[in-house]
């Protein structure tokens, strides 16, 4: 069955770094387009980066430049970088990915916990 595995988060001060990963297992890895969403308490899961099977990215307006997606073929996975992390990225991430993006994933994570520090 398709699994999706997160890790990297934790708790950082604001203006820190945090690597998330997402491991991939019971798809054709290459083949998926894959992302970040992620959720705050009281918000709607909203996205965060995206990378299609091609490599092409593409961000939302507010991690535009702090953040990057990046995918290793060969390992399954995904990884998001995340630089200057403010307090408004404390959030739930979750790792998706479908064949076809047709602006929500077939297949999630169970989430990894961001919290940042004022």
């Amino acid at each position: 069955q398709v699994q999706l595995v997160e890790s990297g988060g934790g708790l950082v001060q604001a203006g820190g770094s945090l690597r998330l990963s997402c491991a991939a297992s019971g798809i054709i890895f290459r083949f998926n387009a894959m992302g970040w969403y992620r959720q705050a308490p009281g918000k709607q899961r909203e996205l965060v980066a995206g990378i299609s099977s091609g490599g092409s990215t593409n961000y939302a307006d507010s991690v535009q430049g702090r953040f990057t997606i990046s995918r290793d073929n060969n390992k399954n996975t995904v990884h998001l970088q995340m630089n200057s992390l403010k307090p408004e990225d404390t959030a739930v991430y979750y790792c998706g990915g479908s064949v076809i993006y047709t602006g929500k994933y077939d297949y999630w994570g169970q989430g990894t916990q961001v919290t940042v520090s004022s």
